[in-house]
């Protein structure tokens, strides 16, 4: 088995190249650590690409840019994986609108680059893209919402266990970054529908987990932990830090992943998250925190949030469930909050 990770030294392709550096022969991550240029000295992830390189004996690192379509389709030549795990993107609402071409270059182009060239040299190969839940927009703002003392809560039973498949993603806001994740999101489906590949788009909820180079505009707890341990001022952005996510970590993202290699099918989506069980608003956040931490963590408020930002979101797990039973969260929230304060 052979397989390729895009993305390989981020939080989601460093856990996939961990997993599957025992089970192949042969991993081959690109990744020429954008994040570092997007996010600077926090999201640089030169400390992960050592470690997979130290760890790892089966893994070859390749820092290749997935917009260069000549380079894209020679690896895979070259490679001939037997499955392709997609997680390279530029993440950030922010910076879409700040650089709109860099944005859809690499999360819709190179998209388009690695599935092109997967369907002309490896058509049979498994084609697993990390989507995100920023597909649907703000249409999650639409629905009917309670206030609790600490979060915000769906109050309409039809969105009782989260956010469905079917909810509508167009004909809402998105930011820029949304809309080129949607781009991507829809070929990977038409790659399954259109030549009968074995594509998938997994619509991420909030993925964390200590792997992350979280940074204050993408990667939320991992930069919550990062702001709180070494006594940085956390900003909270609108909704009265009553924001909610549901927390998913790295390994159950890649055992779902695995699970869909195993048995797959042609240009699903599912929604991938920790669910209603694993979702938590800032506020109870940072009050976990403190009572991990034993320290009272320096936040301040502001009154304006991101622009299309979620002010509930967590994920109906119910069709990925129906179709792969065998999987399920293993990490639980107080796993993740525990997990983050262990030395790595």
């Amino acid at each position: 088995m052979k397989v390729l990770i895009t993305g390989s030294c981020g939080l989601i392709g460093s856990e996939a190249v961990k997993y599957y550096d025992k089970r192949a022969e042969l991993v081959v991550g690109i990744d020429n650590n954008m994040r570092a240029e997007f996010f600077g000295p926090d999201g640089d992830t030169t400390w992960m690409k050592r470690k997979l390189e130290t760890e790892c004996e089966n893994y070859r690192h390749r820092p290749v840019d997935i917009r260069d379509q000549k380079e894209v389709s020679e690896i895979i030549c070259e490679l001939t994986p037997d499955l392709i795990i997609h997680c390279a993107a530029q993440p950030s609402h922010d910076l879409a609108a700040r650089m709109p071409f860099v944005d859809f270059g690499v999360n819709a182009t190179g998209t388009l680059n690695l599935l092109e060239a997967t369907r002309r040299y490896v058509p049979e190969a498994v084609f697993i893209f990390m989507s995100t839940n920023k597909v649907y927009g703000d249409s999650p703002n639409r629905i009917k919402l309670r206030e609790l003392k600490t979060r915000w809560e769906y109050d309409d039973t039809r969105y009782e266990r989260g956010i469905p498949e079917d909810l509508p993603i167009d004909q809402s806001l998105h930011s820029l970054f949304g809309a080129s994740k949607v781009a991507a999101d829809i070929l990977v489906q038409e790659y399954g529908r259109y030549f009968g590949m074995k594509t998938v788009s997994f619509r991420g909820g909030c993925l964390t987990g200590p792997r992350h180079s979280g940074a204050e505009l993408h990667g939320f707890l991992s930069y919550f932990f990062k702001a709180a341990t070494n006594g940085r001022c956390y900003t909270i952005y609108g909704y009265k830090g009553k924001q909610v996510r549901d927390q998913i970590h790295s390994a159950d993202v890649i055992s779902a992943f695995d699970a869909f290699y195993h048995n797959p099918k042609c240009g699903p989506v599912y929604n991938l998250g920790g669910g209603k069980e694993n979702s938590v608003s800032i506020l109870e956040c940072i009050d976990r925190g403190e009572q991990l931490l034993g320290v009272k963590i320096n936040y301040e408020y502001s009154e304006v949030n991101r622009v299309g930002d979620h002010i509930c979101y967590y994920s109906d797990l119910t069709k990925f469930k129906g179709d792969y039973p065998e999987w399920s969260i293993r990490k639980s929230l107080d796993d993740i909050f525990e997990e983050f304060l262990k030395p790595h």
